[in-house]
């Protein structure tokens, strides 16, 4: 079932949402008008995982699956039905319900679900069916906009993501079972980060670094291939789908592996290629390495399984959705001025928001290679 409800959601919501930056700019937006846009995604992706995580444990699973599909898809109408720009920052209010808020329950329905030897392979399979969508839906989302004009083939992909989304709740209010969980901790917002395991705040500042460097030109991507290389939507669209491809090829053995290892190895090798994918992207040019930037840009997923079950691993089972709330809340408030650093920069040279977000990334990699622990449970640590 939540399976189900992933990989419609996402199908939607790829159709569009990586041309949202060209979207704006039809709608009225400058640069600091995208900027601002890609702040507002990284704040909500901040402040509202902790509210996302207290909904999961105290109301259930699946009364929180429901309510946050059911808050996106009023933003999904915003979107639809916007006269200007300011619109689709309203939007985004409501939008970001079906991810930030979501993925302290979609982690927690795995930790539930799983022992702890299945988890990297219990992500794996979540992530790798996550993305299957996104090789398909840009592709088809960039050829909707070239046969019918961006503000047309915006709006029908939005109508079909209304729709898929709707798909999505009635999906989940019949089929849904919740697993046997621990009883809920009763643990006020300062005890969850006191009790937090010493290795998960090492891996969380590593990964500050590493989504700095994803955030500060992620907005602009698509328009220095665009804008700068002077491709069009519908191969941006393309070169997406070869990123997803590369993501997906190594989830499962990969996610075996870390399942059955010390999984800090996978977890360093993802902040080395979030480091790695600015420069190579910035280097490439209009050519053939185009694509290779964007292999790159895939490989920042292969350890991702891993650091998600390491996560869940150090969680307390009994306020596990709080204290992966309280983790990507931490990360999302570092990370979310990445976009207005990413403008500042951009007014200067397009090339520079790429070379700074790769020496963030460096430091990120290097920091976790230094001080990242070994994984494994500490004595009379909670174990689900």
């Amino acid at each position: 079932m939540l399976l189900t409800s992933i990989l419609v959601l996402t199908f939607g919501e790829e159709l569009w949402s990586r041309f949202v930056p060209k979207y704006l700019e039809l709608l009225g937006a400058g640069a600091w008008g995208v900027a601002a846009y890609g702040t507002l995604k990284e704040l909500l992706d901040a402040v509202y995982q902790y509210p996302g995580g207290w909904v999961t444990d105290r109301l259930g699973r699946r009364a929180a699956l429901t309510f946050f599909t059911l808050l996106a898809i009023g933003g999904y109408i915003a979107y639809l039905i916007a006269p200007r720009w300011e619109w689709i920052l309203l939007g985004t209010l409501l939008v970001a319900g079906s991810t930030s808020l979501t993925l302290p329950t979609v982690f927690a329905v795995i930790g539930d679900s799983l022992p702890r030897a299945r988890r990297a392979m219990g992500f794996g399979v979540q992530s790798l069916w996550k993305r299957v969508p996104i090789v398909l839906a840009p592709p088809l989302g960039g050829g909707l906009i070239a046969a019918l004009g961006l503000a047309a083939g915006m709006r029908v992909g939005l109508a079909l993501t209304i729709a898929l989304a709707l798909l999505a709740v009635i999906v989940v209010r019949r089929h849904y079972r919740e697993a046997a969980r621990a009883p809920e901790t009763w643990l006020r917002f300062r005890d969850v980060w006191r009790t937090m395991d010493v290795r998960l705040r090492r891996l969380l500042v590593s990964d500050c670094l590493a989504r700095l460097a994803e955030g500060i030109p992620n907005v602009f991507i698509v328009l220095y291939v665009v804008n700068v290389l002077r491709a069009d939507l519908l191969r941006f669209g393309w070169l997406t789908s070869v990123q997803m491809v590369t993501a997906i090829v190594p989830y499962i053995p990969v996610a075996r592996l870390a399942d059955r290892m010390n999984r800090k190895p996978f977890v360093l090798l993802t902040f080395v290629f979030f480091a790695l994918f600015p420069l190579t992207l910035v280097s490439a040019g209009a050519g053939i390495w185009l694509a290779g930037a964007f292999v790159v840009a895939g490989l920042r997923e292969i350890g991702e399984p891993a650091r998600k079950a390491l996560i869940v691993d150090l969680a307390a089972p009994g306020a596990r959705g709080r204290a992966v709330g309280m983790y990507y809340l931490i990360r999302g408030l570092v990370v979310f001025p990445a976009s207005i650093l990413g403008g500042l920069l951009w007014s200067i040279d397009p090339r520079a928001p790429f070379y700074v977000a790769f020496l963030v990334g460096a430091i990120g990699a290097a920091s976790y290679a230094l001080w990242g622990e070994a994984d494994r449970p500490l004595p009379g640590a909670m174990e689900a």
